[in-house]
């Protein structure tokens, strides 16, 4: 993509598919601000989002626009944050969201939004449920699957090849999750990074995607999405519909 393309998206205002609007079950808020590492994914998550919107009958607000926080989030079933991480926001527009969560609204992280400044924003440090350290180079590996039960993990092989960026996270705030998908570390190389960078792995416990409870709400994470050609991807898009799903509803969930 083109540098004169970027300010482009940058200039979206806001849009929500109204075509099946009549048979909706739930409306999602889905921020999708482009940056330096993440800006081509954002036509093709939005038109893949209106295809599965069309098949599981649900709406979105789709937006690069930080300004959708300063209204009412209520009528959002959850937030979606698309590679956009919690920092874009304003204290005013944060203030709206914590309130939201506070009422029992929900969120889900994907990806680049998982990466916030340490201390900027602890209450969405904790809302993430891990803080971020580094990635080595995207390489391929194995995702095993830890939570058969988990509507996120329903469309996936028990062990799944995926490539991506394997970030590697910490736990300050002691922060309880439940993983659903983990990264075998055996099945790539942790110390591949950047000079001057250092990567070492967090050992045989390594969680790619999660969830948790938040205020009143639910949260579902997934580390993965680092490339374009994710979100045209049957499989990752099963495992990302599968987080939203029970994000927004709370259904789907073996026990």
């Amino acid at each position: 993509m083109t540098t004169a393309i970027v300010p482009a998206l940058a200039a979206a205002v806001l849009a929500t598919p109204a075509a099946w609007a009549a048979d909706s079950q739930y409306k999602l808020l889905v921020l999708a601000i482009p940056n330096k590492y993440h800006y081509e994914y954002i036509p093709v998550a939005r038109d893949s989002l209106e295809k599965l919107a069309r098949l599981h009958a649900f709406t979105f607000t789709y937006t690069n626009k930080p300004e959708a926080f300063d209204g009412d989030l209520k009528q959002y079933a959850a937030v979606v944050f698309l590679n956009t991480p919690g920092e874009e926001l304003n204290p005013a527009q944060r203030a709206n969201f914590e309130a939201y969560m506070r009422a029992g609204g929900n969120a889900v992280v994907v990806h680049r939004a998982a990466i916030t400044p340490p201390n900027g924003w602890v209450w969405y440090e904790k809302l993430v449920g891990r803080s971020f350290k580094t990635h080595p180079m995207l390489q391929t590996a194995a995702v095993d699957v830890v939570d058969k039960g988990f509507p996120a993990t329903y469309g996936l092989p028990a062990r799944w090849i995926w490539s991506d960026e394997w970030y590697e996270t910490t736990n300050p705030y002691k922060v309880a999750i439940h993983p659903v998908l983990n990264v075998d570390e055996s099945s790539y190389d942790v110390t591949k990074i950047w000079p001057g960078q250092v990567a070492t792995g967090m050992g045989r416990e390594h969680p790619v995607a999660w969830y948790h409870q938040v205020e009143k709400g639910r949260v579902f994470v997934t580390l993965m999405g680092h490339e374009v050609e994710m979100y045209r991807d049957p499989q990752y898009l099963s495992h990302l519909m599968g987080g939203i799903w029970w994000a927004a509803t709370g259904k789907g969930q073996q026990r």
